[in-house]
């Protein structure tokens, strides 16, 4: 039997994908690509966006008008979110939530035997226990995502995510250590901590997210911690400074802002100021060297006014991040701001979409303009087909290298010497 396992949105779903994956080929599935032909598809969905739902819709639909024999399974977090939705797609054969995905393989084995429609969306509960299920390494080579926590409380005004993912919960240290070690031990020199609220890990358990990174850091084998997004107001002076004294941790934070006008912060319920972004901002840059920011900006919320997209606009420049992700706002269905007065049109959205991206274009030329004559060393992890190499440095400066050597996997200093495609240029300074 053959799977195949199609993954949108964000890294805790690549991670999910990938210990859906290890569970298919523990009970003798064959893992094979979407575009291959396959017994079963799976479409681990996102709906974070209104986009996210469209492509999920046509991914579904799509796997079984080209394979209408096989059976096509819709998991992830639209169908958690919106089971009803989920349910009115008829091209999905197996729908089930994100707590069920321990249940897949008996699904696939029910539905093989009696050929019956199976829909299964339990809601999230309170005091849910974590769901552990590990990972023993991840598609790409020198890097493995690991999740360490689920759920958000904090319910912000335009966000389904709590709808779709419950209330915070995280993995019990003993069992991340295993995970790690098995990580390590399976060659991966890199790992990322992520999480749905990352940096609320612990609150449900007796720790704390620094606890987490501090046993990460202290596994043999892992070279380098790196983190997915984290909250400004978990990061306080405190978490700072712990966060500082580990040596293995990447020097690069991506600080979720959101917007950086107040009036638009207040109306989203983030839990922060555009001041206290811009001390936290501040204070990573002092206490960590070569520090980078990325952060992710939504634009075209609810009664935002030209001068209130200026100011975040403003904002943006002044930080100076190395790498925005920017969106437009898209109404979710259920959510406190879906009835917020004031909705602009997609005209207006785009166009401050446009012009936040020629910032973060601006801001991230400089960036590498800024690492020209540098030296840092590259963790190398894929070679290009036309034979360059592409690696990254602590801080996450993407690094092309020319040789005849074999790089993938390995860490060498290279010398920063032009700007590529979305990269920087180097050469390599040694080889130990």
């Amino acid at each position: 039997m053959k799977a195949s396992i199609f993954t949108l949105g964000c890294k805790v779903n690549q991670y999910e994908s990938q210990a859906l994956g290890e569970a298919l080929q523990s009970s003798g599935y064959t893992l094979v690509d979407p575009k291959e032909d396959a017994d079963v598809y799976i479409v681990n969905s996102c709906t974070v966006t209104a986009t996210a739902d469209q492509k999920t819709r046509q991914h579904v639909r799509k796997f079984k008008r080209e394979h209408p024999e096989s059976i096509v399974v819709l998991t992830g977090c639209m169908a958690q979110a919106f089971p009803k939705h989920a349910e009115a797609l008829p091209e999905a054969d197996i729908i089930i939530g994100n707590k069920q995905h321990a249940k897949l393989i008996d699904l696939l084995s029910m539905f093989e035997k009696y050929g019956k429609r199976m829909v299964d969306v339990p809601p999230h509960e309170a005091k849910e226990a974590f769901d552990v299920a590990p990972v023993t390494g991840f598609d790409e080579r020198t890097r493995a995502y690991v999740k360490i926590q689920d759920g958000c409380n904090r319910f912000c005004s335009y966000c389904i995510i709590p709808y779709s993912r419950g209330r915070v919960r995280s993995k019990p240290l003993d069992a991340l250590k295993a995970e790690l070690e098995t990580i390590a031990a399976n060659g991966y020199k890199e790992i990322v901590l992520i999480g749905i609220n990352l940096s609320s890990y612990g609150q449900d358990i007796g720790a704390s997210f620094p606890d987490a990174v501090a046993l990460a850091c202290s596994i043999d084998g892992i070279d380098r911690v790196r983190l997915g997004s984290l909250e400004p107001d978990h990061l306080t002076d405190e978490v700072i400074t712990r966060l500082a004294s580990q040596k293995k941790l990447c020097p690069q934070f991506h600080i979720s802002l959101q917007s950086g006008c107040d009036k638009t912060l207040k109306a989203m319920n983030r839990h922060y100021t555009a001041d206290e972004y811009r001390r936290l901002c501040k204070t990573l840059r002092a206490s960590f060297a070569d520090c980078t920011l990325t952060t992710d900006v939504m634009v075209g919320f609810c009664g935002e006014t030209d001068e209130d997209f200026e100011t975040s606009l403003r904002f943006v420049r002044e930080i100076g991040f190395e790498k925005l992700h920017v969106f437009p706002y898209s109404v979710r269905s259920g959510t406190k701001a879906e009835k917020m007065p004031d909705h602009l049109p997609k005209a207006v959205k785009e166009t401050r979409c446009k012009a936040m991206l020629q910032c973060g274009n601006e801001l991230r030329e400089r960036f590498f303009s800024s690492c020209i004559g540098k030296t840092f060393p590259v963790l190398f992890e894929n070679r290009q087909p036309g034979g360059a190499y592409i690696g990254y440095t602590p801080h996450y400066l993407p690094v092309e290298v020319c040789s005849n050597l074999p790089l993938c996997g390995e860490e060498h200093c290279v010398r920063i010497t032009g700007i590529g495609n979305d990269c920087v240029i180097g050469v390599l300074c040694s080889i130990s």
